[in-house]
């Protein structure tokens, strides 16, 4: 048991949370509406409270006090005196044991109880009634941590945006059904850091992990009720935390581990991260931290009605940035996770709320302005979910300079000109483009265009191309979770078949769509597991699916479709990555050229002629050349990607081209190589020495094809 002084010192009102300093923890926490606050020491298990002791000055709205001879390990907790009002926006109860808004660790787990509440559940005037039970025993609490690591000569990536290829996958499910891992290891940090997971992600040729959130995770009531799970983690109970569960010691350095292994393979690591909301949920969730320090100051309440939440965020409640010590502690948590782990970027989900103000979303606002004028997270790779559920709530485009978006456009349009929809060639083209209809503005480039085709939230995409609707029976929902309109198709039976002429389809067209984003202008992001064909068996919303559902299955890695897939993908990004044509680095500007007589861009149709007014608004033409044209080492880069949405087979005539047109990829017949080259004018297919450039090439239904030429300098 340790030894715990009888009173605090005074301490100091600066950093925020609890500090050791060698001889001691300083402890500061914001609350300006707060008549008192007390420190409650606990023992080592979290179960026994030692000593509650009043914290002894409170500096510009900062409670703060010092607690000599104490260090890493000490678990704590705070209580909040002051006014339980919610008429007027405060529920301070100090019957409820409060985690520190800046823990850095926990200990234990939150069991849910009705205790937890701040006002008597089930009381006929709800949560306008007062709960006088203490809450300790079913809380989490805080641990004080030592942040000391051994990061040697560890340098970050700092792949540029053009270069970059984004994998987004979930800590615990990418690895959780790893036989070749110690049991204790599977689905943590450690599993991460695995030599054969990394070397896996080299193959592919990705840049970057885009990780879901790894804040610890508020298992929300009614999903332990119906004995799931909340498994994506979009439901915040530290912002600072970890979450233990993916731990596999229990040690914050396996993060630290993690993430250096994957810099020392050329892997950047970016963090999912939800700052628009809390697990607190509304005016009848649980008080857990910030609704009881400081209720009135932490959360956006309704103009005229504080007893109730603005609720944007479809969550129960959404944080207001615009209070300085609220967007102070985003700012902390975010910069704390840039330099304690040194990661290299943050996906903020539903970023519009984080951008909110009192008259709507604002793309001057605080949080923006802060966010890229800091010195440290400016220079990191920020990327917005741009939409929220509150008014006006999509924004995808607007963000300022120095954001990438996650862009459902160019999603949505693949996914519709794949399944053979009519009309989608203009907006096809303007996606292939880098969807500068969106992001072409205040001088930003083409990587601020997230492009994707499936993502956590929806389906995968061997089950985009197998499900015609979603099937999310397992959710306890009654199938009314998750979106309707999935823009998918399943060839002709629904789920799993053994036809092989529908399961043929289902190849050719994953692949045209994997190739449509990784050839497409803006920053290609894969959903992990797509590679290998993971299905989640129809269910386009698995956020409390913490089971087979939603977990890798590697046995279909090592299929043979799945290793194939795997060599495509890789191929895929290995073009991309030799072609400079295929990142474009800038916007094109109408009739720009790289040298004399080498246009930068130009859309063709299938006869090889250039399009026009009238022919793109063709609703029934599927079929698209597109010319591109980049200066490389030594000459010009040129290539043409070939799209042939129909479902017949076509056959392109190829424009004129300083050289021969050389097959690099054909999505239908992935075994297509440089070695082969379409046919000549004789409609012979050609040998490697003849110049091909007039000739033409067949393609097979739903499918693409990447050719390159290479004109030497002059």
């Amino acid at each position: 048991m340790p030894h715990v002084a009888d009173r605090l010192l005074p301490g100091a009102p600066h950093p925020l949370g609890a500090h050791w300093d060698g001889l001691g923890v300083n402890f500061a926490v914001f609350s300006a509406h707060a008549s008192r606050i007390d420190l409650c020491v606990f023992d080592e298990a979290g179960r026994k409270e030692l000593r509650r002791l009043p914290l002894p000055e409170c500096t510009d709205e900062v409670w703060h006090g010092y607690l000599p001879d104490a260090g890493p390990g000490l678990v704590y907790g705070y209580r909040a005196h002051g006014p339980y009002d919610p008429h007027h926006g405060h529920r301070f109860n100090p019957h409820k044991l409060l985690l520190d808004p800046y823990a850095r660790k926990l200990r234990g787990t939150i069991r849910w109880t009705d205790a937890l509440s701040g006002y008597r559940v089930g009381h006929q005037r709800e949560d306008l009634s007062f709960d006088r039970r203490d809450s300790a025993a079913a809380m989490a609490k805080a641990v004080v941590v030592d942040e000391g690591f051994d990061w040697q000569d560890e340098r970050a990536p700092r792949v540029p945006w053009s270069d970059t290829v984004i994998y987004e996958a979930h800590v615990r499910g990418a690895t959780i059904r790893r036989d070749d891992l110690r049991p204790h290891e599977r689905g943590t940090f450690r599993a991460l850091s695995d030599r054969r997971f990394i070397e896996h992600l080299q193959r592919l040729g990705v840049t970057a992990v885009e990780l879901l959130p790894v804040h610890a995770v508020l298992q929300d009531r009614f999903l332990v009720q119906r004995g799931l799970r909340n498994y994506w983690g979009y439901n915040t109970l530290s912002f600072f935390t970890p979450e233990p569960s993916y731990l596999a010691t229990g040690e914050l350095n396996e993060i630290r581990a993690a993430v250096r292994r994957l810099h020392a393979a050329g892997i950047e690591v970016i963090l999912d991260v939800v700052y628009n909301h809390t697990g607190e949920t509304d005016h009848f969730g649980p008080t857990l931290s910030w609704r009881g320090l400081d209720n009135a100051s932490y959360y956006w309440l309704v103009a005229g009605s504080p007893r109730h939440y603005i609720n944007d965020t479809g969550c129960g409640n959404t944080l207001n940035l615009t209070h300085p010590r609220v967007l102070q502690m985003v700012m902390d948590s975010l910069r704390y996770w840039a330099t304690a782990f040194r990661v290299d970027g943050f996906r903020f989900d539903l970023g519009a709320a984080l951008g909110r103000e009192h008259g709507g979303f604002n793309p001057g606002s605080s949080f923006f302005d802060a966010l890229r004028q800091d010195p440290v997270l400016s220079r990191l790779k920020l990327i917005s979910e741009s939409w929220d559920l509150g008014p006006d709530g999509y924004q995808v485009g607007r963000h300022p300079p120095g954001f990438a978006e996650w862009n459902d456009k160019f999603r949505d349009t693949v996914r519709r000109f794949w399944r053979g929809d009519l009309g989608q060639r203009p907006d096809l083209a303007t996606r292939l483009a880098g969807s500068g209809d969106l992001f072409n503005h205040q001088h930003r480039r083409p990587w601020a265009s997230i492009n994707f085709v499936t993502a956590h939230d929806g389906f995968t995409l061997r089950d985009l191309v197998s499900y015609q609707v979603k099937h999310n029976e397992a959710n306890g929902e009654a199938n009314r979770d998750g979106r309707d309109d999935n823009l998918s198709s399943n060839w002709g039976a629904e789920g799993e078949t053994g036809d092989a002429g529908i399961r043929a389809t289902r190849a050719t067209v994953s692949r045209a769509m994997l190739a449509t984003v990784m050839f497409s202008h803006g920053t290609p992001m894969l959903l992990g597991g797509d590679e290998f064909g993971r299905t989640q068996r129809g269910n386009n919303n698995a956020y409390c699916q913490d089971n087979e559902v939603s977990w890798f299955d590697w046995r279909l890695a090592g299929s043979d479709e799945g290793r194939a897939l795997q060599a495509f993908v890789g191929r895929l990004a290995a073009l991309r990555r030799a072609h400079p044509s295929l990142r474009g680095i800038r916007y094109v500007a109408r009739d720009r050229t790289v040298a004399p007589g080498v246009p930068e861009m130009l859309w063709f149709d299938r006869e090889g002629r250039q399009l026009w007014d009238e022919a793109w608004r063709d609703p029934e033409a599927r079929a698209l050349g597109l010319w591109r044209a980049a200066p490389d080492a030594g000459g010009i880069d040129l290539t043409l990607t070939l799209f042939n949405g129909s479902g017949d087979a076509e056959t392109f005539t190829l424009p004129a081209a300083p050289g021969a047109w050389q097959l690099l990829v054909d999505s239908a017949r992935p075994e297509a190589g440089p070695d082969f080259h379409p046919t000549g004018k004789t409609g012979r297919r050609a040998d490697d020495r003849a110049d091909v450039g007039s000739g033409t090439l067949e393609l097979a239904p739903r499918s693409v094809a990447l050719l390159a030429c290479r004109k030497p300098a002059s």
